[in-house]
């Protein structure tokens, strides 16, 4: 079974500290998990991240979390799905979950018109063609304990960008971030979410990945 639950705009800290706890008391039978949520503005730096890599002070917060990967920001207009699944019930590696993870993506922003990609080495997904080639549209951060994983994946629909000026995302310095409402594609976050969240599950219970 996967539960998929709409949790609203939510505090950063207070979820992590829930996926954490949910992670720590299933079991093989505990249903799995899609939270889609929005945050109020917040810079996070991953377990093994480096505060260097915020280049200037705010007043938005940063907070240390225990997910893989370097500095991101969180805010509202970005949908957030944290995927809290069982890799072992499901026989899946780690790799292939990143792969497909990142497939439902690509499918997603293809569906409103937009054409990304991967980039070897670089987890997340990129702009493919215009004038903002290249440049990041969609960020990815998993845990993964006892076999579960928590956190997930992040999509710039309409955003302020200003705070992703203030770092180096994902630690790649002068690294161009964007939303979709910059490459032209007016949606709304629900109907990003909604497709996002259909082709993560598809993607999830295929045989094989699907992008």
């Amino acid at each position: 079974m996967l539960h998929i639950r709409q949790l609203g705009r939510v505090d950063y800290q207070s979820t992590v500290q829930r996926m954490q706890d949910f992670t720590a008391t299933r079991d093989a039978h505990t249903p799995d998990e899609f939270w889609v949520v929005e945050h109020e503005p917040v810079y996070t730096l991953g377990q093994a991240g480096l505060a260097a890599h915020l280049l200037h002070q705010s007043d938005v917060p940063l907070i240390q979390t225990d997910r893989g990967g370097q500095i991101t920001y969180h805010g509202p207009g970005q949908v957030v799905v944290y995927l809290l699944l069982d890799l072992k019930r499901r026989g899946m590696m780690i790799r292939e979950f990143v792969h497909r993870i990142e497939g439902a993506i690509i499918l997603t922003l293809q569906e409103f018109g937009i054409h990304a990609q991967r980039k070897a080495g670089a987890p997340g997904i990129y702009m493919a063609q215009g004038t903002h080639s290249g440049a990041k549209i969609a960020a990815l951060g998993l845990k993964v304990k006892r076999s579960c994983t928590y956190h997930g994946l992040s999509l710039n629909v309409a955003m302020d960008l200003q705070p992703f000026l203030d770092i180096n995302p994902c630690g790649y310095v002068g690294l161009e971030t964007v939303d979709m409402q910059t490459v032209g594609v007016s949606a709304s976050f629900e109907a990003v979410a909604s497709r996002c969240v259909y082709y993560l599950e598809q993607q999830w219970q295929a045989s094989h990945s699907l992008a």
